[in-house]
């Protein structure tokens, strides 16, 4: 796929290569010697350690809950971490959630990165910096007034005062919002940690995410650069934690599957907002404006690989940026703001070999 440019947590991607047609035996021929030619890493596999702490399933496809758990008791235990990692469940269940969390931003920062380390992601990739929502914004991600490049703030204010209510109000649809984060960027997101600090004074502001798993299993056999010109708001464009993150053109090109490494199982990838502006590669334009509508047709209208999030103050949720998507509830008067934290993973790939998640979970369709 091919996204668009950059839009907050939305993504985008690069101009489409050749949009040569080619038949389906030449197609064929191809993946054969992808096969043959790429070593795939391997699934990883839980080794037990998070067994005795109290946790429940939060729906039946998307989202498991840890109610008493505090993050900062195993910070120093890597196991733990590799695990949270695997089944513990963010590459598993998508996105995992836990209750008034006492970790601070520079704990928050270290998790995020060890949870790609401990999985095997390169060692160039490190904490994402977000071109425009960093430093510069000027927002703290502490009590002590502390700046920080590798933090993105979610701050309802700062939204509001860029985008305009993008997903909000009686003219949008919010089911437009749905994307993963930092698909933009040639090296995107592996993991990310989010935990609210401040909630509206009045009710809303939940957040939605959707299986990407459960999405391919259903299919049969604005931009940064414009709001930086708007507001006269300087961009980082060097440097945004990964070699291959720099320039300001925002552009990359991922598979629309993708092949999540630490389970192994296959993931819808492209689609949502990050391909609203972008397109499918090797299709003409209006099949693939079709095939990105029905994309969205699937996470957005099948509530049951959805899994809905009230927050409180301080809870926090971490999830896997390769195999979900999520999207901001937007029905809040007052002031919402969080702190994210973005761990850059590996380059996107499609293993023809993996198996979808019904297939190694339940031996079929």
């Amino acid at each position: 796929m091919a996204p668009p440019s950059a839009n907050d947590e939305a993504s985008t991607a690069l101009p489409s290569t050749s949009l040569q047609q080619r038949t389906i035996p030449e197609i064929k021929k191809s993946i054969a010697g992808l096969t043959q030619s790429t070593s795939f890493p391997t699934p990883l596999v839980y080794s037990g350690s998070l067994d005795h702490y109290e946790s429940f399933d939060v729906t039946s496809v998307i989202g498991r809950e840890f109610p008493k758990l505090q993050v900062t008791d195993f910070l120093s235990d890597d196991r733990k971490i590799r695990d949270l990692a695997i089944l513990g469940l963010v590459s598993q269940r998508g996105v995992v959630f836990f209750r008034n969390q006492d970790i601070n931003i520079e704990d928050q920062k270290v998790l995020g990165q060890k949870l790609g380390e401990l999985t095997g992601k390169p060692s160039t990739s490190k904490l994402h910096k977000h071109a425009l929502s960093n430093s510069k914004r000027g927002i703290a991600v502490d009590e002590n007034g502390k700046l920080d490049d590798e933090v993105s703030v979610i701050s309802s204010d700062q939204a509001r005062k860029l985008y305009q209510n993008r997903f909000q109000g009686p003219k949008r649809i919010a089911s437009e919002g749905w994307h993963a984060d930092i698909t933009f960027e040639r090296i995107p997101s592996d993991y990310a940690i989010l935990k609210i600090v401040k909630t509206p004074e009045d009710a809303g502001g939940d957040t939605l995410w959707a299986s990407g798993y459960e999405a391919f299993d259903r299919l049969s056999p604005p931009n940064f650069n414009r709001i930086a010109a708007e507001h006269g708001l300087d961009l980082i464009d060097q440097d945004r934690g990964a070699p291959e993150n720099t320039g300001l053109d925002f552009t990359a090109s991922h598979p629309v599957v993708r092949t999540n490494p630490v389970t192994g199982w296959k993931s819808l990838f492209g689609a949502g907002h990050q391909v609203h502006a972008g397109w499918i590669d090797n299709v003409t334009e209006a099949e693939s404006e079709v095939i990105k509508a029905y994309f969205l047709k699937l996470i957005a209208e099948n509530h049951d690989l959805q899994v809905r999030f009230k927050w409180n103050e301080n809870d926090l949720a971490i999830w896997d940026n390769r195999s979900v998507f999520h999207t901001a509830t937007n029905d809040y008067e007052g002031k919402r703001q969080g702190n994210r934290v973005v761990s850059l993973g590996e380059k996107p790939f499609y293993n023809p070999a993996s198996k979808s998640r019904r297939e190694a979970l339940f031996g079929g369709n």
